[in-house]
């Protein structure tokens, strides 16, 4: 019903806001000082209560909710969450105008949304690489056997770029930018299709503007580290697995959703890392949300999954 990114655009003298959604995010960095194009969740963690709780009432607005119309909603989250966390998203949400709020693990929803079988007694494993955080989750009967979170998502990757551009060219640019670059050249293996990308930029000695060409492999090196701490977050819940789980991943394989999953290359790293067949989810984007849809339509059979609100 509604797809857009997590950013708002305020007028920071007014405090009203100006634009939701892709429409915010075409106007950062390109706003006069008094309005500012923020995004209220960072980490998978609310960094801005009030302007969370706004982008909700927006987000219900959008989708036909009213004062009469107050519904139960669900809200994928990390796993890794602290209690703190919950109740500060439950809040948002109840005052946002929803009668009922639960939380649910983004994987789980993920793994659901993907149509795995997690309710057999055989091995799922999710890598669910959102904005803020990656995770990892084995599922088997319904519930997560092993677990490893790590606040590095596709936000990092942009930043690494960010930060390698200005360090190696002394250049600036923006988050759009980045993005475009990560989409464009970015990869986490060598894949038989690279290309270059040019860049342009603001020199920071002069202020001019500036041209780059920067080739697929650079790019690489540029975001290893963010890229290498999703790839050991999976190694390590790999770890975790009983032997039985483990024999199964051999069929069954790690499937790939979130949209850090689209990386170039990133399928094949895990697949060497992991010696797994990994595969990339039919809707890898939509997949979370899709697994939040079917447990709103099935709420009272799907509640055992709904995570502890942590009041």
């Amino acid at each position: 019903m509604l797809n857009e990114p997590s950013v708002i655009a305020l007028n920071d003298r007014s405090g009203t806001v100006l634009e939701f959604g892709r429409d915010a995010w075409r106007m950062i960095g390109r706003t006069p000082s008094y309005i500012v194009a923020v995004r209220p969740l960072r980490g998978g963690a609310i960094t801005d209560f009030e302007v969370t709780q706004e982008m909700i009432r927006i987000i219900l607005k959008e989708v036909g909710v009213n004062r009469r119309n107050r519904p139960r909603v669900v809200i994928c989250v990390p796993s890794a969450i602290t209690a703190v966390e919950k109740r500060a998203v439950t809040e948002a949400a109840r005052k946002a105008g929803a009668v009922e709020a639960q939380l649910i693990e983004q994987p789980m929803a993920a793994a659901i949304g993907a149509g795995l079988p997690i309710n057999e007694p055989l091995a799922n494993m999710v890598v669910d690489i959102g904005g803020g955080t990656s995770e990892t989750a084995l599922i088997s009967l319904g519930g997560v056997v092993a677990l490893e979170a790590v606040r590095v998502g596709s936000f990092d990757i942009d930043a690494a770029i960010i930060h390698h551009i200005r360090r190696e060219y002394g250049i600036a640019i923006g988050e759009q930018t980045a993005e475009e670059i990560k989409i464009l050249v970015g990869s986490a293996h060598q894949t038989p299709d690279e290309v270059r990308a040019e860049v342009r930029g603001r020199e920071l000695m002069s202020g001019l503007p500036r041209n780059v060409v920067l080739s697929a492999s650079e790019v690489r090196e540029a975001i290893s580290e963010p890229v290498n701490s999703v790839v050991d977050s999976v190694l390590s819940c790999l770890s975790e697995a009983p032997p039985e789980l483990a024999q199964d991943l051999i069929t069954q394989g790690i499937q790939l959703v979130g949209g850090g999953s689209l990386l170039k290359g990133l399928d094949l790293r895990l697949q060497k890392e992991t010696q797994v067949p990994v595969n990339l989810v039919r809707q890898p984007l939509e997949a979370v949300v899709l697994g939040a849809g079917r447990i709103v339509e099935n709420y009272e059979e799907l509640g055992d999954m709904f995570m502890a609100s942590g009041r």
